[in-house]
């Protein structure tokens, strides 16, 4: 299946997003040779790079990493084909204007029958390629649209608009994502199926604590950026970090998402969650 990794940070930070640990993601060893995307939010509009070529050999990551720019938040998406050609129409993220914003989606799963259901004429959001994740985009702007009609929706109309879209899609496959609408990033976990064909979690979470990045000394802060599928350059003085991805790309301690839970991130915090509607009431929450 597709990979998608998320990075939500207090202060802008550089980060070598997968370079080359999580970059092998995409090799011919894993099936995810289709294209990849990377996606740096400078506020209110993104830095999108993206291909329809295996990551694990792409020069544009060697650019990416010279070039590495500070952010609060990155979004990236290396891509295994299941509907749609191999294309640069067909490749993740996708990005639309909403409000004013641009809003950016990243899918890893298999949905059925969301292809039609886009392609309804009166939609005022159309797909470009023809993949089941762009149509799934383009489904729930429609549904986020009047939200952001002459104003900036409150977090809890968003999550909850989210949720009821998120319940919706998952009887028709599976429904990983990563949704951000330049504010707040939202991730939802279904399912995922593993290199032994069994099924587990779909995304998993990790919190850094303000202390733990800003008393690691140069030697702790090296050794933990060489063991990490993804390399964090640290910042002066304290910084917050949450991270989501299909697979824990780091060290540390990481936790599974509930099928169909909703985290929210925002500036390195967990703003918001939606819990799994098959939790109890006391398994509810973070």
């Amino acid at each position: 299946m597709c990979e998608l990794f998320c990075l939500s940070a207090r202060k802008p930070m550089r980060a070598s997003f997968s370079l080359r640990r999580f970059a092998a993601h995409g090799g011919a060893d894993t099936g995810n040779v289709d294209g990849w995307g990377v996606a740096f939010h400078e506020g209110h509009e993104v830095r999108l790079y993206k291909e329809p070529e295996p990551a694990s050999h792409s020069p544009w990551l060697d650019f990416i990493e010279r070039r590495t720019l500070p952010t609060r938040q990155l979004v990236s998406h290396i891509r295994r084909a299941t509907q749609g050609g191999n294309s640069l129409a067909n490749t993740q993220p996708f990005v639309r204007e909403l409000g004013g914003r641009t809003h950016l989606f990243a899918h890893n799963g298999d949905l059925k029958d969301v292809v039609t259901r886009a392609a309804e004429p009166a939609h005022r959001f159309h797909p470009v390629g023809e993949t089941d994740s762009e149509s799934a985009f383009c489904l729930l702007l429609e549904r986020l649209a009047p939200l952001w009609h002459r104003r900036v929706p409150p977090l809890g109309l968003r999550l909850e608009t989210l949720a009821a879209f998120a319940a919706e899609m998952r009887p028709l496959g599976t429904f990983n994502f990563l949704y951000s609408d330049g504010e707040f990033v939202f991730g939802h976990g279904h399912r995922r199926r593993g290199a032994d064909g069994s099924m587990g979690a779909g995304l998993w979470f990790r919190h850094r604590h303000r202390a733990e990045v800003a008393h690691r000394t140069g030697a702790e802060q090296g050794a933990h950026e060489t063991e990490a599928g993804v390399a964090l350059h640290p910042t002066e003085g304290a910084q917050d970090l949450s991270l989501l991805a299909s697979v824990p790309v780091t060290a540390g301690h990481w936790r599974p998402l509930a099928e169909g839970e909703i985290v929210v991130l925002a500036a390195g915090e967990l703003a918001a969650t939606a819990p799994s509607p098959n939790l109890s009431p006391k398994g509810r929450g973070v």
